[in-house]
Order: structure tokens, then C-alpha cells, then sequence
């Protein structure tokens, strides 16, 4: 590992109230002093306790940068487990680069993206699940991914690998040791223990898979797509929903002949939504681009949210808009009931087994069922946090179903009678990639991968 001293602004480069630039490595509290001068005292910031804070002024040789506050953490106590220093000065962009610059030039070096949680990494405080929930959290879009990725920061991912690894590392060694002592250690009557251990497993394991893709649209949010003829209320939906007129509403049929996208919350839970031209047979070149465009991406969505104006009838193109719905994700709202209806919730339900919602988006009558009917659909139960572990990232789902894999070819092979040592190798096999989970054993190209994604600073 580079043993560089660091440096780099964590806050975001804009005229705010206060700056912070993070200084880490073992020269950190040195640099800092030669450009630091205390108010009170004309004691070293190296002679301080850690953890406290000092008062004074950042100097570039005898020219004054700014009135700052300095905050000491002395490894192992700190981010990085390496010394650290924070100085707390005024927010502009101005004077917090050059609090920068005046470090940079006394002997620190530009931190690279990510660098200060690479090295908390490398130095053993966290590990790399909890370093990839670092990012989680500052990218989070709703309280549930939020707490979600403090769960994960805390080590819920890394606790629950680790039980696990414990088990078969048990199961391996014990393995290895009958074949290679089979006078003291018998294996009479362990593949019946093996099978229960490994079912186990595999559930624990079926459990947190099964989370993953819950935890994937926590992160990342539910792509829906609003759908539905011309004049039913889809632009009038979409601007309830965002809480402000972002599409243009009209008595004209056709007026959405583009897509527009934004991202809401609705009960906690995050919504990348677009809004569609309507769909119905139309000779408009223009218009006729626009319907093409809401199928294709109906078919790409997560959910579709489909309007059904209940003041007129049916037609053909509902029947059209029905076999898009086929074997998909998708909630019914039947809106205008606040006018005389045409079209019933039961008439509709007769043709889908989709959900229906009956509502008024212009009087805002029945809209709220919306978001928990959208959770029920979507999550397996009621999201919590208590003792749940939701894995947000490919990589951790990518490896957990490689050692799921592994763990079924041992269950086979024992089954099928074969010989124990065929067990070591797959047990081993699904041990290594449950480690890479957490960041055992995992390559440094990977490691320089998942901290180029992070921010400076951090």
C-alpha cells in the first residue's frame, strides 16, 4: 500500500457555510502544523491528545488563508486507522482550495477518488462490503436504501458471511483430516450430517438472494412506465406524483408525444418514472414515433402503471394495451371516478388479473393505496431493518450465487455417494467466493475497480 500522506476537500465545492479538507497519513499531523497556528497556545498539534479541536488560523508562509477550526485523530483511532486530520474552514470554493493547495505544498499529495476508504480497507477497519455500502449511502435515493446501506456499514453483510464461512471451513478441515488420518477420525455416518449442514446453508444462502433483487430496486429504484391511451390522466398523474407541472396537460388528444423522466418517492420506496405518449392507432407520423417509443419502453419496465379513463369506454387500443400487460408487473388505475363511469373496476378485471385501483388524480382521491400496493408487489414481506441483510451490489450477488452453486454440487456429489474429497473442492470453492464477498483474498485490480466509483474525499 502507498504510505503517501493524503489530502483532498471532502465537501462539495460550492459557496457553503464551511469546507472541510481531510488530511491522512503518518505525516499528516506534521504537515498541518507547519501551516497551523493555534490562537490560545504555540503548543504542535503533534503534542495534542487526539479527538480534540483547536482554534486558530491556516498559514501560506506568513500570508493568512483563513480563521479555521482543526480537528486531531491519531491512529488507530480514526477513518483510515492512520493519523488524521480535518480542518474546518469557511465554505467557498476559493479559500478551500487554497487551504488545500498550502497542505499539498508542505507535503501531502491529492487524494485519489476514494482513497481514504480504500485505505480503511487495506488497513483492516472495514471490510469491502462495508466499503462498497460507504457509496450506498451517499448515493441513496429513499430512507430504505439509506438504511439499508447503514446496515450494510455496520457489518451486516460481513457478520452473516462470516457465520457462514466459519461452518464450512469447519466442514472442510474435518474433511481433510479423516483422509488424511482415517484410523482416529471416522467418517461413518457424516454425509447425513453434511446434507443437513449444507440445507442449511443453502437456505440462508436462497434468502439472501432472494433479497438481492429487493435490494436492487432499494438502490437503484423501480423503473415504471405510465401508460394508457390519450386524455386519461397520465401527465396529470405524473405531475401529482412529482408535485409539480412537469407535463404539459390538455383537453388535446396527443399532446405527450415524447418521453419525460423523473425520479420520486412514494412510501419510502424510490420510482424512476416515465410518462408516455398515449397509445392508440394514429396516421401522425410524429405521434405514431411517440406510441412505438411507450411500447418499447413499457416492455423494458419494471412496473407499468396503466390509466384507464373510466368516463369513456374500452376500445381497441385497451385491448392492445391489455396484451402488454400480459404475465407483467403492472397496477390499473381507473381514473376521473369523480365524473359519471363508463368503464367499472369489474368490467376491467374480467379482462386482467392485474390490480385495480379506482381513482380521481384531479380530486386526489385514491392515489395513496398506490405506493403499499407497489411495496406488496415488489418486496418479499415488509421491508426491515432489524436483522435483514439486503445485498445492493451485482458483485456480492454475483459471488453469493457462485458459492450457492458450489455448496449444490457438494449436496450432489454426496448424494450420489462420490468420494469425500470431491466435497473439499466445491466446500473450498464456495469458502473462497463467500471471502471475496467481504474482501479476503480479492485482487488489487479489483480493489483500485470499486474505489474509482467513489467521490474525492471519501
Amino acid at each position: 500500500m502507498n504510505h503517501d500522506t493524503i489530502a483532498a476537500i471532502a465537501t462539495a465545492m460550492s459557496n457553503s457555510g464551511i469546507g472541510i479538507v481531510r488530511i491522512s497519513g503518518e505525516d499528516a499531523i506534521p504537515i498541518v502544523d507547519k501551516v497551523f497556528k493555534s490562537i490560545k497556545n504555540d503548543k504542535k498539534l503533534a503534542n495534542m491528545q487526539t479527538h480534540t479541536i483547536h482554534y486558530g488560523y491556516i498559514l501560506d508562509e506568513e500570508e493568512l488563508i483563513d480563521e479555521v477550526m482543526v480537528l486531531i485523530m491519531k491512529g488507530p483511532n480514526s477513518y483510515t486507522k492512520e493519523d488524521t486530520v480535518e480542518i474546518d474552514c469557511h465554505g467557498g470554493i476559493l479559500v478551500v482550495q487554497r487551504v488545500l493547495e498550502t497542505v499539498i505544498k508542505n507535503g501531502a499529495r491529492c487524494a485519489e477518488p476514494g482513497e481514504f476508504t480504500k485505505r480503511a480497507f487495506l488497513n483492516g477497519r472495514i471490510d469491502l462490503s462495508q466499503a462498497e455500502a460507504v457509496i450506498d449511502v451517499i448515493n441513496s435515493k429513499n430512507k430504505f436504501a439509506l438504511k439499508n446501506s447503514l446496515n450494510q456499514l455496520k457489518g451486516s453483510i460481513h457478520e452473516e458471511i462470516i457465520r457462514i464461512r466459519e461452518i464450512l471451513i469447519y466442514h472442510i478441515a474435518f474433511i481433510e483430516s479423516a483422509l488424511d488420518d482415517p484410523e482416529h477420525i471416522s467418517l461413518d455416518g457424516y454425509n447425513n450430517q453434511l446434507v443437513e449442514v449444507l440445507d442449511q446453508v443453502l437456505d440462508k444462502l436462497t434468502v439472501m438472494l432472494k433479497k438481492a433483487d429487493d435490494g436492487k430496486l432499494l438502490k437503484e429504484g423501480i423503473k415504471t412506465v405510465i401508460i394508457g391511451k390519450p386524455n386519461v390522466g397520465k401527465s396529470s398523474l405524473l405531475n401529482y406524483l412529482v408535485g409539480e407541472e412537469k407535463a404539459i396537460v390538455t383537453n388535446i388528444a396527443g399532446t405527450t408525444r415524447d418521453i419525460i423522466e423523473e425520479n420520486i418517492n412514494i412510501n419510502g420506496v424510490s420510482l424512476n418514472i416515465i410518462d408516455t405518449a398515449g397509445i392508440r392507432e394514429t396516421e401522425d407520423i410524429v405521434e405514431k414515433i411517440g406510441v412505438e417509443k411507450s411500447i418499447r419502453y413499457a416492455n423494458d419496465a419494471d412496473l407499468i402503471i396503466y390509466v384507464v379513463d373510466s368516463s369513456t369506454y374500452l376500445d381497441e387500443n385497451d385491448e392492445q394495451i391489455f396484451k402488454l400487460l400480459k404475465d407483467r408487473k403492472a397496477i390499473i388505475l381507473l381514473n376521473k371516478i369523480d365524473l359519471d363511469m363508463l368503464t367499472t373496476k369489474k368490467m376491467i378485471e374480467e379482462k386482467t388479473d392485474n390490480v385495480v385501483i379506482p381513482v380521481s388524480v384531479k380530486e386526489n382521491d385514491g392515489i395513496d393505496s398506490l405506493g403499499e400496493t407497489i411495496k406488496n408487489m415488489f418486496f418479499h414481506g415488509k421491508i426491515e431493518f432489524n436483522d435483514e441483510v439486503y445485498i445492493t451490489n451485482v458483485r456480492q450477488k454475483n459471488l453469493i450465487k457462485g458459492a450457492f452453486e458450489s455448496l449444490k454440487l457438494v449436496k450432489n456429489s454426496v448424494l450420489d455417494e462420490m468420494p469425500e474429497d470431491f466435497y473439499s473442492i466445491d466446500l473450498m470453492d464456495a469458502y473462497e467466493q463467500l471471502g471475496q464477498v467481504i474482501g479476503e483474498a480479492v485482487e488489487d485490480d479489483l480493489v483500485n475497480q470499486i474505489f474509482s466509483k467513489f467521490c474525492m474525499g471519501k
